[in-house]
Parts: structure tokens; sequence; C-alpha cells
């Protein structure tokens, strides 16, 4: 034997210790591959293994793993666990530094990623001095709106739902500007702003310098479905352009998730791909896995094959069983299902797994509510679900594998409707008990459906009712779909997958059907929401408050596309339906007040009021409708309303300030102005219109400082060059000396001022409208408590 070429026994041991059984042909197109230097064109340098759930995609790419680095390659492996491009940059760091290579100048830089991340975000969520501990919640606002408008809060969630695009850019725009103000340097900016442009060169150049080192470096990517939504543009960058640098041509790339490459991003690029789709094993490869369990006897392996079609999972949850005879397995008509439970002697625990299959995901409390045991037997119980090999135990919740929880919802389903019906009833009763208390104090509806706690209990009960019921439940599903999607479209989603789930443990196809329908039109960023408002009003289903809800939702869509008229009408057909629903009130005056028709928008806002009184946001909507109205005396009445029910309103409070102005209430105009500035040192509005206060009562110096501070915030903004501009024009006229020399302040300017008749509005303001939000307001997109419509 040639030394140090392993011996038989040597490869044999290692095949076991592998523990891998199968799929020989994708194997060994991957080892072959590192027999090809990169410049023969048969050679690839990416593989991409896709498959339905179950059929071991995880398990190839570990031998793939193994594999290569049996072949001296430098080795690197991610999975779901993380959330961004950064954390996945830092995963392979550490996989790199525990094979010896480390990558010490992105490992400095990942270090001050986050450290500067953190700074800039503790800085902008900080209190002013003269607030209680704590973030206000305008600064909270400021925050959240800017990191979603940025793309920095992975999966964004309901937050961004009541935002329409506009706001994203508006509040991203204002973060972006305090990170400035904040980080230490524009080096440090960028990092924090777009930390891939900083990252992947430096991720290429030290990939370059450990392939000097070794024969290959190979990059796994798996569970690409959860990240080739951050991964996936960013990995074809790196590989089919120069955006980031050139990659050493000994790198490989392995990614493995449910769904082929997209076509639309890697089409130019498959002459350099390998594609390794992934079906049930073979009848070689199962009777190969069962073997390697010890399960050899012909009539169990045949058993074997019948009932799992060659399912990994289901051959390796039947092997791990060990079945020694037929009568082990039993009637050979009987289900997979059947068979895995005909395995567990204990009745017990047979009827826990029936159970636990009901509920979509299980923690200790909801495992207690569908096995309904006795306390001192859950926690036994619990942890032996968790080790089942079906069972996913990851995290503080644990979810069945579909495979094996779908076929055990068909069997409870069949096997016994009336208990199945039972059982999700009680479901049901538990999570909306447990709904009703996660929402105490939270009497507004708005407030319980911004509430995550809260409205994930009652997707849950919902889930369980449309599975008890499918029909009676479908018109309150409906409704809650409404709420869902007005809540914010990722939440929408939610509620349609759950749907379509309930649909197919129901076993009702129309439901089903809906709910793909709904994730469909859903999947659409920019028009889903008004699409699934078409399909929800095209069922007869949803009636009542749900469906007035429905129409001003859609209302709300087409208010924020700019068609004002056809919003109108769609406030209308709500109102005809639910005249009660102060939302629609409130949405329909907000619409007319964008129109300038004021009359008719004081109107709506008032009916809104009676319908639900005391409430900050329709108070705060209609003081703001008496200011562009140039009625100051009652916006002020308004404004204090709504700021006694909110004191950190920032927006009440710079507007109340600009109605005080214009009624030559100086010092409680600047009292106001300084309380919102408190708050919100970014509020450029609040900036700017103090800035005309100060030149208003000679405070030149003081209004150019507002003006510079508004400038640095918002440097190319035309409005406030403008009113820098025209500033410095009435300082020149009013004869004082330049803002930067010396010598006494000139006197009050003589010349007219006809701004202040009009709520201090002068000419440049009107020609720079087009670079502000519309409708001359308030900056809208930091409202602390915006409205619902």
């Amino acid at each position: 034997m040639v030394r140090g070429q392993p011996s038989m026994q040597e490869l044999i041991e290692g095949r076991r210790r592998h523990g891998f059984v199968g799929r020989g042909a994708e194997r060994a197109t991957f080892r072959a591959n590192f027999e090809l230097p990169p410049e023969d064109e048969r050679h690839r340098f990416l593989f991409h293994v896709h498959g339905n759930a179950g059929v071991g995609k995880t398990f190839l790419v570990r031998e793939m793993e193994q594999l290569a680095r049996e072949r001296g390659a430098l080795t690197a492996y991610v999975d779901e666990s993380v959330g961004s491009l950064p954390e996945a940059m830092a995963v392979l760091s550490r996989r790199f530094a525990a094979q010896g290579h480390r990558f010490k100048e992105l490992d400095r830089l990942l270090a001050a990623y986050h450290e500067r991340r953190h700074e800039a975000e503790a800085a902008l969520l900080a209190p002013h001095e003269t607030e209680r501990p704590g973030p206000s919640a305008g600064s909270l606002t400021v925050a959240r709106v800017g990191l979603v408008g940025l793309g920095m809060v992975p999966g964004v969630g309901a937050f961004a739902g009541v935002l329409d695009p506009a706001q994203l850019a508006q509040g991203a725009d204002r973060l972006r500007a305090g990170l400035g103000a904040r980080l230490r340097n524009e080096e440090d900016e960028r990092l924090v702003l777009s930390p891939h442009a900083v990252l992947t060169p430096v991720l290429v150049r030290e990939l370059s310098e450990a392939a000097s080192a070794v024969p290959w470096i190979v990059l796994f990517f798996d569970t690409y479905e959860r990240t080739g939504p951050f991964l996936d543009a960013w990995l074809h960058a790196v590989m089919a352009t120069r955006e980031h640098g050139l990659l050493p041509a000994t790198v490989v790339v392995v990614t493995a998730g449910q769904r082929p490459f997209d076509t639309s991003r890697w089409g130019g690029f498959t002459d350099f791909v390998t594609d390794l789709p992934l079906g049930p094993f073979t009848e070689t490869e199962t009777r190969g896995l069962l073997a390697d369990k010890g399960v050899v006897a012909e009539p169990v392996v045949e058993e074997v094959l019948r009932l799992t079609g060659g399912l990994p999972l289901l051959v390796s949850t039947l092997a791990e069983q060990r079945p020694a005879d037929p009568d082990d397995i039993g009637d050979p008509s009987a289900t997979a299902v059947e068979r895995f439970l005909k395995w567990e002697p204990d009745p017990v625990r047979r009827a826990v797994a029936l159970a636990c299959a009901l509920p979509r995901s299980l923690d200790l409390d909801v495992f207690r509510a569908a096995v309904e045991c006795p306390d001192e037997d859950a926690d036994a119980l619990f942890g032996w679900l968790r080790g089942l090999p079906f069972v996913d135990g990851r995290g503080d919740r644990v979810r069945y594998h579909g495979l094996v929880r779908e076929p055990m919802l068909r069997l409870q389903r069949r096997h016994s409707p009336r208990g199945w019906t039972e059982r999700h009833e009680r479901l049901a009763e538990v999570f909306g008990h447990w709904c009703d208390e996660a929402g105490t104090g939270l009497l507004d509806p708005d407030e319980l459906w911004k509430h995550e706690p809260w409205r994930r209990l009652r997707l849950e009960a919902s889930y369980h009712r449309l599975c008890a019921r499918p029909r009676a439940a479908l018109g309150d599903a409906l409704s809650d779909v409404v709420e869902a999607c007005r809540t914010g479209q990722v939440t929408g989603r939610n509620w349609a997958r759950m749907i379509e789930e309930a649909g197919d443990a129901a076993g009702d196809p129309a439901l089903r059907e809906l709910g793909r329908g709904l994730t469909g039109t859903l999947a659409d960023d920019e028009d889903g929401v008004a699409a699934a408002m078409d399909l929800l009003l095209a069922r007869s289903a949803l009636h009542g408050a749900g469906r007035a809800l429905a129409h001003g939702v859609r209302a709300r869509e087409l208010r924020n596309a700019g068609e004002y008229e056809r919003a109108l009408a769609e406030y209308d057909r709500a109102v005809e339906i639910d005249p009660d629903e102060a939302r629609v009130h409130y949405g329909r005056g907000f619409t007319h007040q964008l129109r300038g028709d004021f009359t008719a928008a004081l109107a709506a806002f008032d009916r809104a009021d009676e319908l639900r009184p005391g409430t900050g946001w329709i108070i705060a909507e209609r003081a703001e409708t008496h200011r562009l109205a140039g009625r100051f005396e009652e916006a002020v009445a308004d404004f204090d309303r709504a700021v006694a029910l909110d004191p950190t309103d920032v927006d009440s409070l710079a507007s109340r300030a600009v109605c005080r102005h214009a009624l030559d209430q100086c010092e409680a105009a600047r009292a106001d102005f300084d309380r919102a500035l408190g708050m919100d040192g970014t509020h450029i509005w609040a900036l700017v219109r103090r800035a005309r206060l100060h030149r208003d009562t000679d405070a030149w110096d003081k209004a150019f400082a507002d003006l510079d501070r508004a400038a640095r915030l918002e440097p190319d903004s035309a409005w406030v060059a403008s009113e820098r501009g025209d500033t410095y024009r009435l300082a020149a006229v009013s004869r004082r000396p330049s803002p930067n020399s010396a010598g006494p302040s000139a006197s009050r300017p003589t010349t007219p001022r006809p701004w202040r008749a009009a709520g201090c509005r002068t000419t440049s303001w009107a020609t720079a409208r087009g670079h502000w939000p519309i409708s001359t307001a308030r900056s809208r997109w930091s409202r602390t408590t915006p409205g619902p419509w």
C-alpha cells in the first residue's frame, strides 16, 4: 500500500462516521469538480441543491463540506441562523478562523460596524435632558421609521405598514442625516448605512490572500429559501460582477434551498452552475439507509419502501425505530403516520404525538393546552416530544416537519371529525383567552393591531376556528385579514399564509385557494394591499364592519396613489355600510384636506371625533386642518387637546407654535418650538419655522443658527436653501450688519411682512412646496401617533 494512502478499512470507517447514505451521483459530481482546474470549461463555480422539505438537502450539503475538506479546501457553512449580510460575513470569518485562517481586517470592520451602529441608534433614542429616562415616543418613531426606510430592520415588521413610501423615504433621509451628525466620520457613516459596500471588498481581498495557501475555498449557504432574500443579490454581485473586486478562481459556492435559482438574476450564469435537484431516495439508497440502521429483514424493508415513498425524512424516522418483524409495522394498508405511532408502545406518548400536530407551533403552554395532561407530566412529555426526529426543537418554540404533520392531521380529521372540531375549538378558546390577556389595557383597536404578542395570538385563534368550522369562521377571519393588511403588508401576508394552511389542514379547497390568492397578491409590494382588498370584497362572507373596513383600506391605497376622487368614492361606500366607523371618517377627512377642501375635511373630522372622543390622532389632524385653513385660534384649541393627550407629540407642538406665531403670541410659540426640538432635534420643519420666529423678532443670529442646522441635516433641500436666502435678504433690507460681522443689531425691518397673516408663509415657501411633504403640513412621517387611515 502506498504510504499516505488510506486503507479500505479507514475509508469504510470514515463513511460510517459520516453517517451518510445515498446521493451517490450528486456526491460524485461535486467530487469530480475538484479534479478540474478553474480554467477548464467543465469546471463549475456554483452548485445549487434544491428540493422540497424533507429530501435531505442539509445532509447532502454537510457531506459535500466533508468532501471539500478531504480535498484540502478551506470551508465555511452558513444557514438560517443569520439574519443579515454582516451576520453572514461574521459566520464566514469565524469558520475560517477555526481552520487557522483569520480574516483580521474583516473582523475589525465587523466589530466597528456593530459598535458604531449601536452608538448611532442609542444616540437617536436617547432622551433629552428634560425627559424622563428612556426613549420618548417621538424619538422611537423617528428611529424606527428611518431604520425601516434604510432597510436596516430585518423583515421590517408591522410598523412599516402604517407608512406610505413617501413617509419611509423622508424618515430614512432624516435618520441618515441624524446618523451623519452623530457618527465620528464619513467612513463610519458609510459603514453603518452601507455595510455591504465596505465589508465585501475586504472579504474578497482576504479570500484572495487565503487562496494562496489552500487549493480550494468552498462557501456553503444552506436554507437558501430563508437567507436568499438578503444574500442572493450580493452573491451574484460578488461572483458575476467586478463591483467588489476580483474573486479567486479557486472559490466554489454551494447553495441549498427549496426553490431553483432565480433565472431572472442568474440566467446568464448557467454555464458556470451545476443544478442539483433532489427528489426521494432511490430504492437502493433507501435500502442502504435502512441497512446502516440494522434494518435488513426483507419483509420489513419492503413495507418501509411502500409506506415512505423514499422520502428521506420518513425513511430515517422509520429506520430509527429498527423494526425487526413485519408485525412491528402492522397492516399494509395503514398510512406512514399510523405505522410510526404503532412503533411507540406507550399509548400516552402516541396520543401526545397526534395531539401536538394540531397547533402550528408549540411552546410548553401550547403543549399543555393541546395535550391536557397533569402539570407534573408536562415537562417530561414535552422534552420527549422535542427529541423526536421530525420535530424541530431549536429555540423556545418547536414545529413538526410538514411531511409528518400533514398526514397526522389528515388521519385525525378523517378518523374522528367531531373530535377534530372539538379539539380545534378548545385550542381556539385557549388562544382567544390569551389574546384577551395580552390586550389588557389596550382599548384602541389600532393599538391592539400594532401589539405583536396580541396579534400573534389572534392569528392562532383564527387558525383553529377555521380548522374547526371553516364556513362559520370565514367571515371573522376575512375581517381580520383586512385589519392585518391595514396594519402592514407583512402582517397581511402572515394572515394569508394562515388561511392557506387552515385550508390544507381542514381539507377545504376553497379556503386553501383563497389563502394562496391572497399570498400571491400581497407579494406585490406596490399594489398588493389594494389587490388583496379586491379579492376580499369579491367574497360574500366578508360583510358588515369588515366590508366597510376593506373599502376604507382600498380608499387609503388610492389616496396614497394620488387618486383622491376614487378614494372618496370608496370612503363613501364604507360609510354607507358602517356609518359609525371613525377611522373611515378620519380617512375621508384627510383625503379632503389633501384636496384643499378644508370645510369637508373638518366635517369628517368632527364626525370622527364624535364617534371616538378623546382620540389624539383625530384631534391633531383636525387641528392641522384648521391651521391650513388659516383658523389659528381654533387650531390652537385643538392642538391644546392633542398635546394634553400626548405631551410627546412633537408635530402638534410644532404646529401649535406656528399658529401662536401667527397670532403674535411669540413667547408661547418659542416655548412650543423649544419643547418640540428638545424632543426631536432633527425636526426640519420645526427648525425652519422657529428660524422664521427668530427673524420676526430680530433674533437674527438664532435664526441663522437654526437654518444652518437645518441645512446640515438636509443639505439638498431647496426649501431650506430658499428660507436661508430669504433670511439673508431680509437681514440686508433691515440694514443690519452681516451675520458674521461685528456691530450693533439693527432695528426691526420696516418692510412689510405679508406672510404673517397666512401662518408665516413666504413666496419662497410656496415656490419650494414641491420639495417638501404634501399639503404644507407638518412633517407627517414623524407623527408619534399616526392616524390609521
